[in-house]
């Protein structure tokens, strides 16, 4: 039995709006709604559609994204909801078939009158976890291998629903969208899988920069470990360089999250939208903070947080009494400033096993042992999990409910 042929269920646009989210006002365009008729498609968006966060959205290499229906199927029955419309994921196409796992960075597909070409995996922002009312979307969409995808627009033209989707041409290598985001977010890399995507022509600039970097990290991690087998057993994969930068780069400070009466959580992305290159769980960055124009910057070394699959790094930061660096960031940083960051970096991260796991921290020190919760959560990972946690009262318990979610998963 032949499959159905792919077709256009709904196209959905909608201009950037500001809107109140957890006491801060986010600018995003992740409201979309259905269009009827036909509608043009330019080479940077759908005629009538706009993107909040151009630095992170939008652009040639990312003109139209995609999501399918079965995944919003399959969202339903996970979430026990059933309030979804087309347009609920942000995407631009709500599409039958073109699953993720079938459809490959580089294919191209007519629809309508216009051409396009899958260019990468959606970046997963926070944004569409506040228009699913579920914090942890974002990782969801990684962990459970249904990110959706972009589209280049090769050849300009109109569509509307119910149009046959057709595929015209295949991308080089024929790596999956699931293939793709799980090489960049997942455990389980190979240098050889890596290598695969640097000879994708149509794998835009920015994954195809983080791929590089962790090409060009395996490699290091390969010397050190030859020089450790000649007798230099000081040396480990930390000794190399970081896997994203040396020194310092600008990270954007996307949104500050409360955490307790004590704890802020600071998101950081690349200027330019691109994902950063991930983190180990357990891993920390170095903050380098001027506190004010005459005086020394000084330094502070926080552990990423966040889960894999976000494209960008949480640092949890408890303001403490005299503390010079929590005090600067929780009183003077706001959403949309820069800090000067490091790359990840550190040998306290969790290790690849088959055994039970105990994760056990007390306060903010949290953050490393979080992040190695949500990769194992990330993972599917069969291991027995033991999370054993203190805290001095309720008011003072970071991450309660994210914790305790990601402990029944």
């Amino acid at each position: 039995m032949s499959k159905p042929v792919p077709r256009l269920l709904s196209v959905n646009v909608g201009m950037p709006r500001d809107i109140e989210w957890r006491g801060q006002v986010v600018h995003t365009g992740i409201w979309k709604k259905p269009v009827q008729g036909a509608h043009m498609v330019r080479r940077l968006n759908v005629e009538g559609d706009g993107q909040g966060d151009l630095a992170g959205h939008g652009g040639e290499q990312r003109a139209v994204m995609v999501y399918q229906m079965d995944s919003y199927r399959y969202w339903e029955r996970h979430l026990g909801r059933s309030d979804f419309t087309f347009g609920q994921f942000g995407e631009n196409f709500t599409v039958d078939g073109l699953a993720d796992d079938e459809v490959c960075v580089g294919d191209r597909y007519r629809i309508g009158q216009a051409l396009f070409e899958v260019t990468q995996p959606r970046v997963t922002c926070y944004r569409v976890g506040i228009r699913m009312n579920e914090p942890q979307m974002p990782a969801l969409l990684v962990s459970h291998h249904r990110p959706g995808f972009y589209l280049r627009v090769l050849e300009e033209g109109t569509v509307a629903a119910g149009d046959e989707i057709r595929k015209v041409a295949e991308g080089l290598e024929r790596m999956s969208v699931t293939e793709i985001d799980a090489l960049l977010y997942l455990p389980g890399r190979t240098r050889e899988r890596l290598e695969r995507t640097l000879r994708i022509p149509a794998l835009s600039q920015g994954w195809r920069t983080s791929f590089q970097a962790l090409l060009e990290q395996d490699l290091r991690d390969q010397d050190v470990n030859a020089e450790r087998r000649r007798g230099n057993p000081g040396l480990t994969s930390v000794a190399g360089q970081p896997a994203g930068w040396v020194g310092f780069q600008p990270l954007r400070v996307a949104r500050i999250n409360r955490e307790s009466i004590s704890v802020a959580s600071f998101w950081l992305e690349a200027k330019d939208g691109s994902p950063l290159p991930p983190a180990l769980p357990g891993q920390s960055l170095v903050v380098r903070l001027k506190l004010d124009t005459d005086a020394q910057p000084i330094l502070r070394n926080y552990s990423i947080s966040s889960a894999p699959g976000t494209g960008g790094y949480r640092i949890s930061v408890k303001q403490e009494e005299n503390g010079t660096g929590s005090s600067f960031l929780h009183r003077h940083v706001q959403a949309g400033d820069f800090l000067d960051c490091s790359a990840p970096r550190g040998s306290f991260t969790l290790r690849a096993g088959y055994g039970p796991v105990v994760l056990m921290s007390a306060g903010i020190g949290a953050t490393p042992v979080l992040a190695m919760l949500h990769a194992l959560a990330a993972a599917g990972s069969a291991q027995e999990i033991w999370w054993l946690y203190g805290a001095r009262n309720g008011d003072e318990h970071p991450f309660a409910r994210e914790s305790r979610e990601l402990v029944q998963s």
